[in-house]
């Protein structure tokens, strides 16, 4: 089973948003997929109660009860399980960096997102756990630049995902109607990144154990 965690110590960098995209996208390549929603403003929650297609669960946790409730869906059968999180230091935060086999570590191309970045990136190695950053919300081509100087600095703090993650209406709207972006629009930009990024995920973590989890 992989646990992938996305963390970050700043609102508004797109957890909820991605996170729901990309269980759609591992759920559409055969996976079994739980989303842990430990976000106070229970975004995904809200995203479940609108979805109309119920192969993905949606719960949440307390940070006490996580890797207990983790360990019981790996016995049930679960082969994936994304977890998001607070745009905070919180105790919930912390429980999903313990259990998650990577924590993907999600910022916009700004030096407010990569200096929160840099402090999550501290907490995570200091736990000793695996992390890999998402640059998201990309600008529009004319921007470029300030896309290069992100991707840049998020390479030289650690690994970086790709691919980079663009800001389109597809996602909110998505979102907006309880589906990911390869349900809205299959053929579109949005959906082919984010099938991209399952691919990619999914080679690095590969399948966990539970003696790995615990290391």
């Amino acid at each position: 089973m992989r646990i992938i965690a996305l963390v970050t110590q700043k609102g508004g960098s797109g957890k909820s948003t991605i996170a729901s995209s990309l269980a759609v996208a591992a759920a559409e390549t055969g996976e079994r997929v739980i989303v842990v929603d430990m976000d106070p403003q229970a975004s995904l929650t809200r995203w479940a109660k609108v979805r109309e297609e119920k192969n993905i669960g949606v719960t949440t946790f307390t940070p006490g009860k996580l890797a207990s409730a983790v360990a019981a869906m790996e016995k049930a059968g679960v082969t994936t399980v994304i977890i998001d999180t607070p745009g905070t230091d919180s105790p919930a935060s912390q429980a999903a960096m313990k259990v998650a086999d990577i924590c993907i570590i999600p910022a916009r191309p700004n030096v407010f997102d990569l200096w929160a970045s840099e402090t999550t990136r501290k907490q995570l190695r200091a736990l000793r756990r695996e992390y890999a950053f998402l640059l998201n919300q990309c600008p529009p081509a004319q921007q470029s630049a300030r896309v290069e100087q992100g991707a840049k600095a998020l390479e030289a703090m650690g690994g970086l995902l790709n691919p980079m993650i663009a800001s389109r209406v597809d996602y909110q709207e998505a979102s907006r109607l309880g589906l990911g972006v390869t349900e809205l629009h299959p053929s579109s930009e949005a959906a082919e990144e984010i099938r991209k990024l399952w691919s990619s995920l999914k080679r690095r973590v590969g399948k966990s154990t539970p003696a790995r989890r615990a290391a």
